[in-house]
């Protein structure tokens, strides 16, 4: 199975860079399935019905989220019925939607954990703990293939999350940080692991933001109100080969595009 997970889609100008992008990747890699984080796809700032069918329409499979799935209101309206959208599992039990699900396309099947740290985020449930829990109902990567969306701002919690599920899951990939890091690599007991997929959005902002605006916090303190750039875009996103047998991660690659090379190629 060949899974192809895209990195937080930020605002317009990240949908409008997947719409652009995803045909071609489709194409040339011919995934199996395929995943999207999409907490900051509505404005930086959650995700609506809208933006999630138009997902759906350009063939991504399953929608994870993070921090900011709470932030359209509507939200609460329809995400208990769409089961291929999953928001962080350690949340407490009362909150609306569910943190893991079964995708299914393409005759294969994966399993979609979403997991949101603690560390420099509001302290919910533990995040370790619930992977068991949810490993222990949905199955590990013996039954079917498992990704687990780690969406965290510590590098160290990404980067002991990859240990604990090397033997269990067959992806754990980071969100979040919105810059892809450079230490893909198939862990030693067989799990894809990259610390942080990157976005997809203005590579002219400050993580898919205007910069004048970060600028203005750092220098003086004060809050002020955080945009999406409308620059150009860079896409990030990873390719991962699992064994269908073993639920083992055979290979993990980065994907990266800038919008003037895209343009050119």
């Amino acid at each position: 199975m060949k899974v192809l997970f895209i990195g937080d889609i930020v605002g317009q100008v990240g949908r409008q860079a997947v719409k652009q992008v995803l045909p071609a990747l489709k194409s040339k890699y011919q995934p199996h399935i395929i995943i999207a984080n999409g907490e900051n796809a509505a404005a930086g700032r959650g995700i609506t019905a809208t933006i999630a069918k138009e997902f759906f329409s350009w063939g991504i499979h399953g929608i994870t989220m993070g921090n900011h799935t709470w932030d359209n209101k509507d939200l609460f309206e329809w995400i208990d019925d769409e089961e291929r959208i999953v928001r962080p599992a350690n949340y407490a039990p009362e909150a609306p939607g569910q943190g893991a699900a079964v995708i299914k396309a393409a005759g294969k099947e994966l399993t979609i954990i979403n997991l949101q740290g603690r560390t420099f985020l509001p302290p919910i449930d533990c995040p370790f703990r619930t992977a068991d829990r949810l490993l222990e109902e949905f199955g590990d990567r013996r039954k079917r293939p498992v990704l687990v969306d780690f969406h965290a701002e510590a590098t160290s919690e990404k980067l002991a999350m990859g240990w604990y599920l090397e033997d269990r899951a067959s992806i754990v990939l980071g969100t979040h940080t919105h810059v892809q890091t450079n230490d893909d690599r198939v862990l030693p007991q067989g799990a894809a692991y990259i610390t942080d997929v990157g976005m997809v959005g203005s590579m002219e902002g400050v993580l898919g933001m205007e910069r004048q605006a970060v600028e203005y916090r750092f220098l003086t303190g004060m809050p002020a109100r955080l945009v999406v750039d409308e620059g150009k875009w860079h896409f990030h996103a990873i390719l991962v080969d699992i064994d269908d047998a073993t639920g083992s991660a055979r290979s993990i690659s980065k994907i990266r595009w800038v919008e003037e090379d895209w343009l050119m190629a």
